[in-house]
């Protein structure tokens, strides 16, 4: 039955709807129309209904509507609890050529790599709200924090050097693996014979 489809899908993710996904499901978007507006879900972007228990998740939304983007800088520092201090503005990352202008209208501080650099150290995280998001790993946060790190408010910076050091799940050989890569390896080694 449509209805259980519906139901079903929602619960897979986590309480929203995509219109896609429903549409995939040979359910017509009328009868999609009429089952948001019976069970009180709430438009929270094109083509996409949270049902009404669910808070809007910011990262998994923006993520959902724009599948290249990686979490970076400040926003994956944040997500990885490398800092306590939440990110100013959603940070991300997306490869060469990508059109990034209606993330930039809102406020977004979006930065290009090539495709061999924009994937490095990709890898998938929860968001504060239990939703799967794609955002730089530890290590490639690290790197990114000590590149930006003059444009970093300093406290963010060193609390996110000492948490990585102190972190038992680090991987230090990935760390300058990638800071090779990055072109930043004397720089990472400078904070890691300090820290560790």
């Amino acid at each position: 039955m449509k209805k259980d489809i519906l139901r079903k899908l929602s619960d897979e993710n986590n309480g929203y709807l995509f219109t896609a996904e429903v549409l995939s499901h040979k359910i017509s978007k009328t009868y999609l129309s009429k089952y948001v507006k019976e069970n009180g879900y709430e438009r929270v972007a094109h083509g996409i209904y949270a049902a009404p228990d669910v808070w809007p998740d910011e990262l998994y939304l923006l993520q959902k509507m724009n599948p290249k983007i990686i979490f970076s800088g400040e926003t994956a520092l944040y997500i990885h609890g490398l800092t306590d201090r939440e990110y100013g503005r959603i940070e991300v990352t997306v490869p060469q050529g990508y059109n990034a202008v209606h993330l930039r209208k809102k406020k977004i501080q979006v930065r290009s790599l090539k495709e061999d650099l924009y994937e490095l150290g990709e890898t998938v995280a929860k968001s504060g709200y239990g939703n799967q998001i794609v955002v730089y790993d530890k290590e490639r946060a690290i790197c990114d924090a000590v590149i930006n790190r003059k444009k970093m408010d300093v406290q963010m910076f060193q609390t996110a050097m000492k948490e990585y050091m102190t972190d038992s799940s680090r991987r230090l050989q990935v760390l300058v693996r990638y800071a090779e890569k990055l072109g930043i390896r004397d720089e990472v080694m400078k904070y890691v014979e300090v820290l560790a």
